[in-house]
């Protein structure tokens, strides 16, 4: 509960002395050097689907 009380007061204090954390990102987009065919994806996503399903479907 103190470690709650702390967060607060010191989120309160920032509210009032009016300190705002920006921040602004340089995002740069460019085209793919190579082209991903069909098989890299389909690898790609049975092994994500693997790993996020898997750990499930083993308990």
């Amino acid at each position: 509960m103190p470690l709650l009380l702390r967060t607060l007061a010191y989120r309160a204090a920032l509210a009032l002395r009016g300190h705002t954390v920006s921040q602004r990102a340089n995002i740069f987009t460019k085209p793919a050097k190579d082209k991903i065919g069909a098989m890299e994806t389909a690898i790609g996503l049975g092994l994500f689907s693997l790993a996020i399903l898997g750990p499930s479907g083993w308990i």
